[in-house]
């Protein structure tokens, strides 16, 4: 099974290494999607975790127990096909390759099941035409 996650860091230093815990404790696997981490600032980290459903719930638990905290996405890609021009530079942010274009027809192809809602593609869009539902 696999969850997508934001872990949200305190201000102090964490001096934990979270994804080896991850992996060595709970045998979860932990794909990093985006980080935003600093010295003595909130830090943020998008995770893709995948592994049996009662390891994931035990990673998770723990996780908090470690003051992080953590939240489940739920969030989701959405493109405003009236707006799009269909100039592919979204593509070329996607790491999943969840938008591609089409060769034929020269179209933006999403591909939902793909998205791990990285959001790179929403500040490359020139027109503005993909955003988050929340």
């Amino acid at each position: 099974m696999k969850k997508r996650v934001t872990l949200t860091f305190p201000q102090r230093s964490i001096q934990t290494p979270v994804t080896y815990r991850l992996a060595k404790d709970f045998n979860v696997a932990a794909n990093i999607i985006r980080a935003q981490v600093a010295p003595n600032q909130v830090g943020k980290l998008v995770l893709e975790l995948a592994g049996d459903i009662d390891q994931l719930e035990a990673a998770i638990d723990w996780l908090r127990s470690q003051n992080i905290g953590v939240s489940l996405a739920s969030r989701e890609i959405l493109i405003d096909e009236d707006i799009c021009v269909h100039c592919g530079l979204c593509t070329g942010v996607c790491p999943t390759e969840a938008l591609t274009l089409n060769p034929e027809s020269f179209k933006l192809t999403f591909v939902r099941s793909r998205c791990i809602v990285c959001e790179q593609c929403i500040p490359t869009c020139p027109v503005q035409a993909i955003s988050t539902n929340l």
